[in-house]
């Protein structure tokens, strides 16, 4: 009888020990700074090319794609695409 007692005792303490822990970070919703997070690894992940890869990232980050050209100088400027007169590109 004692033991019986002593076992339900315990399997009722570790019943409710279960139900009453906290649940883990699997149980709830990614945050949209974490989805984000994770399709931007798994983007990097891909292989894309360097011109798929910044497109298809400034479309996760819904960020305007730079245009990429050269200025006047024969410089690489990220900022905005000149056409140079007279030159085919």
């Amino acid at each position: 009888m004692n033991r019986s007692v002593i076992f339900s005792l315990l399997l009722v303490t570790s019943v409710l020990a279960g139900c009453a822990s906290q649940p883990g970070p699997e149980s709830r919703p990614y945050t949209a700074e974490e989805t984000r997070e994770l399709a931007l690894e798994a983007l990097n992940r891909r292989g894309l090319s360097f011109d798929e890869y910044h497109q298809k990232k400034a479309e996760l980050l819904g960020t305007p794609q730079r245009t990429v050209g050269f200025d006047r100088q024969g410089e690489m400027n990220a900022e905005h695409s000149v056409t140079l007169q007279g030159r085919a590109s």
